[in-house]
């Protein structure tokens, strides 16, 4: 298993945050594992939505099947799904308002199956790249 988490201070609302996190045509504007949704990003953002995303791991194209496990408007969204050769992707994005209408954003990422244990190191590293140049490009969209 891998895991990896960062988090940023965003100069923002939660809501106006979580307005951006949620706007899947923009979605490939800030995250920097995401190249595109196929069926047009969840078209039922609620629990038990599914939807698959295209993404970028370690530099190769990855389609994910995805299910939204946990949402809480403005606080939480939390999905999972299977990868390529059965990895199991799971992202959680939690949003904690702060002093001065600034929001704390952490993204936990966790990445499981056999295989990703031989290159695990090399894909917390990547990951967390990843993950941490995504919320900057979300900090400088939605800075308030």
């Amino acid at each position: 298993m891998a895991e990896v988490s960062t988090e940023a201070r965003v100069q923002a609302p939660a809501g106006e945050v979580w307005a951006r996190l949620t706007d899947w045509p923009s979605y490939g504007e800030w995250n920097a594992t995401h190249t595109g949704f196929p069926r047009g990003g969840p078209a039922n953002l609620a629990a038990g939505g599914t939807f698959r995303e295209d993404m970028k791991l370690m530099g190769f194209p990855a389609e994910v099947d995805r299910t939204i496990g946990e949402l809480e408007p403005a606080r939480v969204l939390a999905a999972r799904g299977k990868g390529p050769m059965a990895v199991t992707v799971a992202t959680r994005h939690t949003l904690t308002p702060e002093d001065g209408d600034a929001t704390k954003v952490r993204i936990d990422g966790e990445f499981t199956d056999t295989t990703v244990s031989l290159t695990a190191a090399r894909l917390e590293d990547s990951a967390t790249a990843a993950l941490t140049e995504s919320l900057r490009r979300l900090g400088d969209l939605v800075t308030w």
